[in-house]
């Protein structure tokens, strides 16, 4: 009679790892989104070009090089520096969205009295147009949209 209450007291203890309380879809899905760091993509935008380019931190390098040359190419000529011989460079705000649109704003200090900063935003807008594709980043296998403020060079001497 006793070995049937041993076996009896281990089954009846042995279920009690059965009652455990799984996390619910909204719990898993809430702590996930809490482990991401929103802030860091896994892949920065790209140029076609840039792609060949081993690692991160390279890709990234050419991203940011090949399209501050482009931008400086495409106002290079323009009527900036002889409207505002003063002004050597802009911040530019550059969205690229998930479908690979790209959009530029200018950014300007707060005492920009001698500018015209809406001559300005015009001009830069015509002339920053018919970039190449550009590939979103991409984060956790989805194309995000992306903000970046890259220093533009109005004047080079």
């Amino acid at each position: 009679m006793k070995q049937y209450s041993v076996i009896l007291l281990i089954l009846l203890t042995s279920c009690q790892y059965f009652d455990k309380k799984l996390p619910s879809e909204k719990e898993l899905l809430q702590k996930e989104l809490k482990s991401i760091n929103w802030k860091e993509v896994d892949e920065y935008p790209s140029f076609v070009d840039c792609n060949k380019v081993d690692g991160k931190l390279e890709r990234q390098q050419c991203f940011f090089q090949f399209l501050t040359e482009l931008i400086q190419e495409k106002i290079q000529a323009d009527t900036l520096s002889i409207l505002y011989p003063e002004l050597d460079t802009i911040e530019v705000k550059i969205t690229v969205f998930p479908n690979s649109k790209i959009q530029f704003e200018p950014l300007f200090p707060k005492d920009t009295g001698t500018y015209d900063t809406v001559k300005i935003d015009s001009i830069l807008k015509s002339r920053l147009v018919d970039f190449p594709k550009i590939n979103p980043a991409i984060k956790r296998g989805i194309p995000v949209k992306t903000q970046f403020i890259l220093p533009v060079i109005i004047k080079v001497e």
